[in-house]
């Protein structure tokens, strides 16, 4: 006999009633865009590993983004990649103010009103060691240099009109400081600080890499990005972001870090919370419809819908794009 309580297909037979199941429903709202943003004025390259992106330059990036706009997109995150920049130890091209990124957030705050500009904070993009920082002379990480220099470039991003900052470095401290950056720039009230809290050591950031021209030229990131297994330490920065006042905390990954998304959540109930789908994910699955694993756009947004139940307000994604079509 089947018991009252296990009958639950009544619940969702209907379509009506299907995402009434839901916590949450998927809008275009939800994403944010990845570009890459090149010295290289008038390039438009496509990237070998991430099918479908571009290095853009800037005498590009106006119609590249209006259909996009047009189809609803709110949210970019801009990455810099100086082809023609010359890289030195401190990363001192980061916010030149010729550079792509403060270029390109000039363009698109004048050009797209509603857009959201978010800039990627960092300085291995723009570091002749590849580094996400300032180093000692035995190669490691000089934190206090590098947080003095992360916060300078933030404010700098803001200054030219970003309305969010989000460093990805992982330096110890730097939250608080770009903080204290932006109160001290009067732009605390409008510049919101979006925290990498959670990023760790992944395999899955090799496209990335190549896109950004930003691998390390020795070593690599472990002494500063948390190991991949270490669900303690993730739950300990997120709780530190929290403390030094980041408006919004990411995860990245995202679908190998499920977990952490749900640590997050739990630890910053009241926080918006971010995950990455970073390029060796989007790489994955774009692969694997390729070869007829699966659907690309079932998989797609199967994958988003996961990210959500495990407590996402915003994901960052490079198939944003088309998730700007498939919701229509």
């Amino acid at each position: 006999m089947v018991e009252i309580d296990s009958l639950l297909h009544a619940g969702y037979h209907n379509p009506v009633q299907r995402p009434w199941q839901v916590e949450r429903t998927l809008t275009k709202g939800t994403f944010m865009y990845p570009i890459f943003i090149t010295d290289e004025d008038d390039a438009l390259i496509p990237i070998a590993s991430m099918p479908n992106q571009y290095r853009i330059g800037i005498n590009q990036l106006e119609a590249f983004i209006v259909p996009l706009f047009a189809k609803g997109l709110r949210a970019v995150m801009l990455f810099g990649v100086p082809n023609d920049s010359v890289k030195d130890e401190f990363g001192t091209a980061a916010d030149s103010p010729n550079g792509p990124v403060i270029q390109a957030i000039k363009l698109l705050k004048s050009k797209f009103s509603g857009l959201l500009v978010s800039c990627d904070v960092c300085l291995c993009e723009y570091t002749s060691h590849g580094h996400c920082g300032y180093l000692n002379a035995d190669h490691t990480i000089d934190n206090t240099a590098s947080v003095k220099r992360i916060a300078e470039v933030a404010v700098n991003y803001a200054k030219a009109g970003a309305d969010n900052v989000a460093p990805s470095d992982m330096m110890d401290g730097r939250m608080r400081a770009i903080k204290q950056g932006l109160l001290d720039a009067g732009l605390s009230h409008r510049v919101s600080l979006m925290a990498y809290s959670a990023k760790y050591a992944s395999a899955l950031y090799g496209p990335f890499r190549d896109a950004a021209c930003s691998g390390a030229q020795f070593g690599d990131r472990s002494a500063y990005q948390l190991p991949p297994g270490s669900r303690g330490l993730g739950r300990r920065a997120i709780e530190r972001d929290m403390r030094e006042g980041a408006d919004i905390i990411m995860v990245k990954p995202a679908m190998f870090y499920l977990d952490i998304i749900r640590d997050a959540k739990e630890l910053a109930p009241d926080h918006p919370i971010a995950a990455y789908q970073v390029s060796g994910e989007y790489a994955m699955i774009h692969h694997a419809a390729t070869a007829g694993v699966f659907d690309l756009k079932t998989a797609v947004l199967e994958s988003m819908t996961s990210l959500q139940r495990a407590g996402c307000n915003l994901i960052l994604t490079y198939f944003t794009p088309e998730l700007l079509e498939w919701l229509d």
